[in-house]
């Protein structure tokens, strides 16, 4: 038999709250099979958190880590509101984006491996990391809104800590898709072609003129969709570009719950 896998390992502890070797002991006494493993905790007693592992991780909270010049961004998944916002998950959450900025995303993993287990087993929920993001730029700006539903981080070329912030809210705000307009994809501006054209399907104007009406559509969503060209939330007479000045969006990363 081969050996079982740190991941294996991982997996079956986020799934069950036991410890390392419990945990590399009972894969290797069912040749790799999770659910034999399982199976074969639960009978020493030792499987206490398997039974929350299936339930459905709907709620939770984005963190956000940043020394200036790089930024991390966790995504924790739980199941209820109630512990999303208690002092201990937030704890928690900010540890692991903490590490994941000073540590890298290996050292990261392996913190999450030991750490979710032991969350899943004192909260009583079932507890995973969703998604994680790492940003360095010469200028760093984030946001985290006020329910931690919401984390925006934006790397700048150039600017200021304010500039970038300024749009890290906006996008929190405004959910931009993309950063500039030219990125917005075909196939996106296709799908809304097929609604305007629908629209316009009784219009009696010239074929020509109505090529313009298209041209105008899609250069509008294009702008409505892309971050720079967007009007500035704070001051919408100037677009988030205008605001930036000369200074260029290297990185835009926007994480939510749907």
């Amino acid at each position: 038999m081969s050996p079982i896998a740190a991941s294996d390992v991982a997996a079956l502890r986020a799934r069950t709250g036991v410890g390392i070797l419990d945990a590399k002991n009972a894969l290797e006494e069912a040749k790799g099979d999770q659910e034999l493993a399982i199976e074969l905790l639960r009978k020493k007693g030792k499987a206490q958190a398997v039974k929350k592992a299936d339930r459905e991780q709907t709620e939770g909270a984005i963190f956000i880590a940043t020394d200036g010049k790089k930024a991390a961004l966790v995504q924790v998944r739980c199941e209820t509101d109630f512990v999303g916002r208690s002092d201990v998950f937030v704890k928690f959450g900010q540890e692991l984006a903490d590490t994941l900025l000073k540590k890298g995303k290996a050292a990261f993993d392996a913190f999450a491996a030991e750490k979710v287990p032991a969350a899943v087993l004192e909260l009583g929920e079932n507890i995973g990391v969703a998604d994680t993001k790492e940003v360095s730029a010469a200028v760093i700006g984030t946001y985290v809104h006020s329910n931690r539903k919401i984390g925006v981080v934006v790397g700048l070329s150039a600017g200021t800590k304010e500039q970038a912030t300024d749009a890290a809210m906006h996008a929190a705000a405004m959910n931009p898709l993309y950063v500039r307009a030219e990125e917005v994809t075909q196939e996106s501006v296709n799908k809304e072609k097929e609604i305007w054209k629908e629209q316009m399907k009784n219009d009696k104007k010239p074929p020509e003129i109505l090529e313009k009406i298209m041209l105008g559509k899609e250069r509008k969503f294009r702008e409505e969709n892309a971050l720079l060209t967007q009007p500035f939330a704070k001051d919408p007479s100037q677009t988030v570009g205008k605001m930036l000045g000369s200074a260029d969006v290297v990185s835009y990363v926007r994480v939510s719950f749907a």
